[in-house]
């Protein structure tokens, strides 16, 4: 049923800036940022339930816990990455969404080293 509500939501939201966009308002850019914000504010609402399921996931599998951190903070670069650059491309500035795109994958990578890491140690054990 969320699901429903967002979807409407974001439907309204387009369907009342392409209303002002055809008056010629600046208003509709502003329309489309608040909704996407709205949209957003949900969504970390619900970022609650999967943190949980992260939570209960550590008691079952014997890993570090601040692997599960790692994992976290990627998903939050991926979405905080794309939410922006989607935004940047709807105003119509491709060359700075590419750049936050590019930002956020070189980001991941930096915060994804040590597990990186532990797999070459753990494949290089492996083999010797």
């Amino acid at each position: 049923m969320t699901m429903l509500k967002i979807g409407c939501l974001g439907l309204s939201g387009v369907i009342c800036a392409l209303l002002l966009k055809e008056m010629k308002s600046p208003f509709s850019a502003f329309i489309s940022l608040g909704t996407c914000i709205l949209i957003a504010f949900f969504g970390l609402c619900r970022l609650d339930l999967v943190v949980d399921m992260i939570s209960s996931m550590e008691q079952y599998i014997t890993l570090k816990t601040a692997w599960f951190q790692i994992l976290l903070k990627i998903t939050g670069i991926t979405y905080l990455a794309d939410f922006s650059s989607n935004l940047c491309k709807d105003a119509g500035y491709s060359a700075i969404a590419g750049q936050i795109e590019i930002f956020g994958k070189i980001s991941i990578l930096a915060i994804s080293s040590p597990i990186i890491l532990a797999l070459i140690e753990t494949i290089h054990s492996f083999l010797t």
